[in-house]
């Protein structure tokens, strides 16, 4: 029978990071020679065992936990030393901190015993320098010879890296069968009511990273927060702990600051997951979102490469030291282009930064990226001249997906099956719509030509969505979740709607029925929302993209919603995220199981799931900006505040937020009402319109399926200047129609055989 490799487990390890290192090991503090477990640094394994014993004997584990930003502590006992009582008297404890070029560890063990404590303490070692790409498919990796030297250290080299062990007043063996097992060994003698601490550190020498340490302090502000619930304090201050060790730069640019994805499979730069972790922290400031913008514009492609993807203004996927090869076959060079959305997920992050105060003299730079951004949107990203944005892989052997959800199976039908390509994501032709009019308001503000042109794009691109993605569904009309080869509408319903909220694709109606669909049970029936319904076919609650619920991907929905008015379906996902937070110690994983909230009371994990990730983590502070609901338009001179705080969520405030560069305070009271105090004097709050009103239902929308009929839509009245909020950008209001009455989106949905209400005032 043929060995079967599989991915280690994650789930109940304990890691540690401060990238580019991370350390991840079982609840005890061993690191253990196998899975997964063991000291990364950047896309290499450079201690593989790190296994403490006390008389050869392990101590019990008891508990652990955090230590500020970088660090763990385990508590364990050596209860077959000291006083013979049920009451152990000799403690362990182990302290172990990440650092930028390796970790350090301090043992220290107390006794209360009655009489002195004599105990050899060891720490047994290997170092594998195994691709990260392998552990992850679950190959075991041989251990190397080490090299004893100066008293107490002992060394391994290879592939151009460096690591050093070396423990302070230690004795090291590495003869014989040590040679690929060193030891440690500390004899220690602890007196009665004392303690006695050991100490030894890991050094990495790296000269061939392509990633390198942030300075040492975060640029971020650290904003004070109060909370009626306590939940979201907790799992912000875990979050911005874990966003702190998150941090790279690269080595030659080290001001420019980014988010590494996420421990341990993926800390190094991802251009989508960088850009959405830095437009999720604006409201913190804009310079992590400068320096991401930065570090992606230097590696922007300028040729076409079908081996790397590369083509002319693409944004890069992400970058390695080395090739990466799989045992499916996939096979990934160091900097990979393979991703259809972080070109126009580029131009938000500079759209929205823009929008929060990034300074003009910060902008300007960026222009011609920008201006590259959006031909590449017109030259390359619709291959077959349709007029969608569209991927496949030509190379055979690169990503089969470059939506977000890039696995192999994540573009299914309802019944299944999978879709052929190219691919036509629902999504990435939001992103499209939203670069399109994001740019076009850049390129007006700084005097550039073409913002006309692209406003036609977007205008033309919603048109065509409209006619080609609205199908019939369980539970109404909704947009597919792509277009296969064929341009058939991949009819299964998915997260990927949510992400269109805010982008100006959809009309009010359109965005009341997507808020309505994802508002059922099939969708947000779990602890957040479902990347797939439990109505289709391809449903797993542990599927990574098929069932399975991602912490950013509802924050970002709900983000939408939230803003766009949906207040319910909102809240009811901002509760689902804050229970997961409460069950995983409030450190978000990258995914968990898409399982009933009633199933167990708690989410059940995703074993494989990175943890600390940055995308995850940064959904905290984009849950606090819905809470809050601050809106800046810095370039308009205003700012706009629709909180999702007040009686539901209950009270919040939030001293030190960042617009335009200044601290602010923003407050909001039990009953929803918002304040906002310290605003720069060239900004200012604008009195808020009328609230949505529903219109009366409209009782001739066609059937949605034989099974059910369709939620009934609902338009909104609109008076005065008053804007209906959407879910991500500050939008400009559409021109109405040549009556004054229904615009070009209103007339297209009439076509698509929709009946659009609308009023004038």
């Amino acid at each position: 029978m043929t060995e079967r490799h599989l991915q280690p487990l994650l789930h109940d390890l304990v890691g540690v990071v401060h990238a580019p290192t991370s350390a991840l090991g079982d609840a005890a503090g061993q690191l253990r020679p196998h899975g997964v477990q063991g000291v990364f640094h950047a896309d290499a394994r450079v201690l593989s065992r790190a296994e403490l014993r006390l008389d050869d004997r392990e101590p019990e584990s008891i508990g652990g936990g955090a230590v500020g930003p970088h660090g763990a502590r385990f508590v364990g006992l050596a209860r077959w030393l000291g006083d013979p009582t049920p009451d152990p008297t000799v403690r362990v404890d182990r302290i172990r901190q990440a650092g930028a070029r390796g970790l350090t560890e301090e043992i220290v063990v107390t006794s209360t015993a009655a009489e002195p404590v004599r105990t050899t303490v060891t720490v047994d070692l290997a170092c594998d320098l195994a691709p990260v790409e392998q552990v992850k498919a679950g190959h075991a990796g041989r251990p190397l010879e080490a090299k004893a030297g100066e008293p107490g250290r002992v060394q391994w080299a290879a592939d151009g890296l460096t690591v050093t062990v070396t423990g302070a007043d230690a004795t090291v063996d590495a003869a014989g069968e040590h040679a690929v097992a060193p030891r440690l060994s500390w004899p220690v003698t602890v007196d009665p009511g004392a303690s006695v601490t050991l100490r030894w550190r890991l050094d990495v020498a790296d000269p061939r990273a392509v990633v390198s340490a942030a300075p040492a302090a975060a640029s971020w502000a650290e904003p004070r927060v109060d909370a009626d619930d306590r939940r979201l304090l907790r799992l912000l201050d875990r979050s911005l702990a874990d966003l702190r060790g998150l941090r790279l730069a690269e080595p030659a640019h080290p001001e420019d600051v980014f988010l590494g994805a996420g421990v341990p499979w993926f800390l190094t730069l991802f251009g989508r997951d960088s850009l959405w972790a830095a437009r999720m922290m604006l409201p913190l400031g804009t310079d992590l979102a400068a320096g991401t913008l930065r570090v992606l514009a230097r590696r922007q492609g300028t040729r076409v490469d079908p081996a790397t993807g590369e083509q002319p203004g693409k944004i890069l996927h992400e970058l390695r030291r080395h090739e990466l090869s799989f045992d499916n076959g996939m096979r990934l060079p160091p900097a990979y282009y393979g991703t259809v959305d972080a070109t126009m997920l580029w131009v938000g992050l500079l759209h929205d930064a823009w929008r929060w105060g990034l300074p003009a003299d910060q902008v300007e730079p960026l222009l011609p990226h920008l201006e590259a951004a959006l031909r590449w949107l017109d030259e390359h990203a619709d291959a077959d001249g349709d007029g969608f944005v569209e991927y496949i892989d030509t190379t055979g052997h690169g990503l089969a997906n470059q939506g977000w959800k890039d696995s192999g199976d994540a573009v299914r039908f309802r019944d299944a099956r999978l879709a052929a390509p190219p691919i036509v994501l629902a999504e990435v032709q939001g992103y499209a719509h939203q670069a399109a009019t994001n740019g076009a308001d850049l390129l007006d503000a700084f005097g550039r030509p073409g913002a006309d042109r692209w406003r036609g794009y977007a205008d033309r691109l919603a048109e065509r969505f409209r006619a080609a993605f609205w199908v019939d569904g369980r539970h109404g009309p909704q947009p597919a979740l792509a277009l296969d080869r064929d341009k058939r509408p991949v009819d299964s319903l998915t997260s990927n709607i949510g992400h269109l909220l805010g982008t100006g694709l959809l009309s009010d109606a359109e965005s009341a029925q997507v808020a309505a669909l994802l508002s059922t049970e099939a969708l947000a029936g779990g602890f957040g929302l479902r990347t797939m319904s439990t109505d289709d076919a391809g449903f797993s609650p542990l599927s990574y993209h098929c069932g399975s619920i991602w912490a950013h991907d509802t924050a970002i929905v709900l983000a939408g919603l939230a803003r766009a008015g949906h207040r319910a379906a909102a809240l009811r996902l901002a509760d689902g995220l804050l229970a997961a937070a409460e069950a995983f110690d409030y450190r978000l994983p990258e995914l968990y199981g898409g399982d009933d909230r009633s199933a167990l009371g708690r989410p059940v994990p995703y074993p494989a799931a990175c943890r600390p990730q940055a995308w995850s983590a940064a959904a905290a502070v984009l849950l606090l900006q819905a809470g809050l609901g601050v809106y800046p338009d810095v370039p308009n001179g205003r700012v706009d505040l629709r909180p999702l705080a007040g009686p539901e969520l209950g009270a919040l405030s939030a001293a030190g937020l960042r617009i335009a560069g200044s601290p602010v305070t923003v407050s909001v009271d039990h009953t929803g009402h918002p304040t906002l105090t310290d605003l720069p004097a060239t900004l200012h709050i604008p009195t808020p319109g009328p609230p949505p009103k529903p219109l009366s239902p409209a009782p001739d929308l066609p059937a949605a399926s034989p099974r059910r009929a369709p939620p009934h839509l609902v338009d909104h009245e609109v008076g005065g200047s008053f804007d209906l909020p959407t879910a991500a950008n500050f939008m400009p209001a559409r021109p109405a129609g040549p009556s004054g009455g229904e615009g070009r989106r209103s007339r297209g949905l009439r076509r698509a055989g929709w009946r659009v209400l609308t009023r004038t005032p």
